[in-house]
């Protein structure tokens, strides 16, 4: 997946949910959360084959932290539509959602982030779309994924190569700030996640030292709380082609990301995060 397709994914995500969505299958039930599916080891595989990776362009998807739903994003035929699979009593019930649903999740599940606005879990289903306030209203973003702690890090459509973040001090919001050049480098720096506990950022970026186009890299924070140097997630993570879109399970315990297989098709992928465990800097504290 180019750097156009990525965008044109994430405009899409700015829409809102509604609860008028229609069943379109129902699949039986394994003990697995995810979907049903066996998971993997230190090797990447495709996600849901048939499910949720298809031979069309699917982009990768978030679990509620009860991991009773997943919603995700498939691109066919240059249209857009939004999925949500949701766990029934006898196994999954896939809809399409119209219009569609689009953002992160927060930790806590309370709150759908979309671009620079955000939607707070109510009874019904989800509020009307709120505005992050000033500081955010002048910034087009893509991706803005949510810490524990309440702190925000996220990319720019128009200004390429800027991921920034904005922490809750005392209950108050700080203007945003850029990262560094250890993170921001290269030609194409976007779609940040930041684990709950903060104790690392995956982002994709395209750099001279990658291995061809947008490669995923990992920061891990350090003990006296400042960034480490990005590092690429490797050779078994990445291919000569775009990996992108990284997301990790709210249990910790995966990654999932895009991986393009062909002109037409872009797979989710997902491998187990035990595989951060063998870059992570003796300096970087486990949280």
């Amino acid at each position: 997946m180019n750097r156009k397709c990525c965008v044109a994914f994430l405009m899409i995500s700015v829409l809102a949910f509604s609860s008028n969505s229609f069943s379109q299958e129902t699949l039986s039930k394994s003990s697995s959360p995810y979907l049903g599916q066996k998971p993997p080891g230190l090797t990447p595989e495709v996600f849901a084959p048939n499910l949720v990776s298809s031979e069309h362009k699917d982009w990768t998807g978030h679990f509620t932290p009860d991991m009773k739903a997943y919603y995700f994003t498939r691109l066919s035929e240059n249209k857009a539509s939004k999925f949500v699979i949701t766990s029934e009593h006898n196994g999954w019930k896939v809809s399409k959602l119209s219009p569609p649903l689009g953002g992160t999740i927060s930790p806590d599940g309370k709150v759908m982030h979309s671009g620079n606005k955000y939607r707070e879990r109510t009874d019904d289903g989800w509020s009307e779309l709120k505005s992050l306030g000033p500081m955010f209203e002048a910034i087009q973003i893509m991706v803005l994924s949510a810490s524990t702690n309440g702190t925000y890090v996220f990319d720019e459509r128009t200004e390429i190569g800027t991921i920034r973040y904005s922490r809750l001090i005392d209950g108050t919001r700080e203007a945003p700030k850029a990262f560094h050049k250890k993170i921001n480098t290269g030609k194409w720096t976007a779609h940040p996640f930041i684990a709950a506990d903060e104790s690392y950022i995956i982002w994709d970026s395209e750099r001279e030292d990658g291995y061809g186009d947008s490669d995923l890299y990992i920061s891990f924070q350090q003990q006296d709380g400042s960034w480490g140097a990005g590092i690429n997630l490797g050779s078994e993570i990445n291919t000569t082609g775009p990996d992108t879109g990284g997301v990790v399970s709210p249990d910790g315990k995966y990654l999932f990301f895009n991986r393009k297989v062909s002109e037409h098709d872009t797979d989710v992928y997902w491998v187990d995060t035990q595989i951060f465990e063998t870059l992570r800097p003796k300096s970087s504290p486990l949280k």
